[in-house]
């Protein structure tokens, strides 16, 4: 049969993005595991990774690696198959597919191409971990991961000084703490934490700490440090006197090394703001 020969699926010849479990094997839905044993190619971010999955459920299909390096040229190549009769599904290493994992580039060329994209929800790290954080779900938003250089993640948190929504971000055991310092930085030592660990596994836990007390107890063991993490961090409060959060974060910083009188009245020189209000917001809380 030839290259541009018809080949017609038993399945619809689409793009479904199937989300997989996030930790606990058993956390996959049935029209999931329908889905994958139905499509004739499985696209996955590690091929190695994802065929631990495919083998438990006993799924035998034909499988690509795509992920951030190659996207671009196996995306023609996978909507090509599309056109040509082929069901393709997309999963990533865990959860849903394109949450800071690749797949983007592939659906939005399969979008311009005309090829449908079917979604097969299912587990989310950012949506698990929320819905236990017990912090306000009602609005927020997703950051995905900080930068790894100091200065870009702090320009990164300074540009979410004034956010108000509840804010989620992914993170690496190893840059937890130096995230936790910046954050101490740039939000405040008091500013309302959460992080949610190995979610979904036999270790899974939450752990609800201000910023300087999540400090203290990420250093107290290098235990604390390992696993998978969503950090969640509660939005600013704007209520405060009306002072603007950055104004506060200076006096905070000021206040480390020097009187708080002469902390707010350089502080309000700073930023235009008037030096009895800023007293007496540091009396209150620093």
């Amino acid at each position: 049969m030839s290259e541009n020969s018809q080949i017609l699926s038993s399945f619809p010849a689409k793009l479904y993005i199937i989300a997989t479990p996030i930790g606990n094997i058993s956390d996959i839905t049935y029209r999931a595991i329908e889905t994958l044993q139905r499509v004739d190619i499985i696209a996955a971010e590690d091929t190695r990774h994802s065929g631990r999955l495919l083998s438990h459920y006993q799924i035998k299909k034909p499988m690509i690696a795509l992920h951030d390096h190659n996207e671009r040229e196996r995306s023609k190549m996978l909507i090509g198959k599309i056109k040509n009769g082929q069901a393709v599904a997309l999963i990533s290493d865990a959860g849903t597919p394109l949450i800071s994992d690749p797949g983007y580039h592939l659906v939005n060329e399969c979008r311009a191409s005309g090829v449908d994209v079917v979604p097969i929800p299912g587990p989310s790290a950012v949506i698990t971990a929320l819905s236990c954080a017990g912090l306000a779900t009602d609005r927020f938003t997703f950051e995905g991961f900080l930068p790894a250089k100091e200065k870009g993640k702090q320009d990164k948190l300074k540009a979410l000084i004034e956010e108000k929504r509840t804010m989620v971000f992914y993170e690496s055991p190893r840059r937890i703490i130096d995230t936790v310092k910046q954050v101490i930085l740039i939000f405040g030592a008091d500013r309302k934490l959460v992080i949610a660990r190995e979610l979904t596994k036999a270790f899974e836990s939450f752990y609800s700490l201000t910023a300087s007390e999540m400090l203290i107890w990420l250093e107290k063991d290098t235990n604390h440090c390992r696993g998978e993490f969503v950090l969640i961090i509660a939005g600013a409060n704007l209520q405060e006197d009306s002072l603007p959060q950055d104004a506060l974060n200076t006096l905070r910083l000021l206040k480390e090394q020097l009187p708080l009188k002469k902390a707010a009245a350089l502080t309000a020189q700073i930023h235009q703001q008037k030096k009895n209000e800023l007293y007496k917001w540091g009396l209150d809380h620093l």
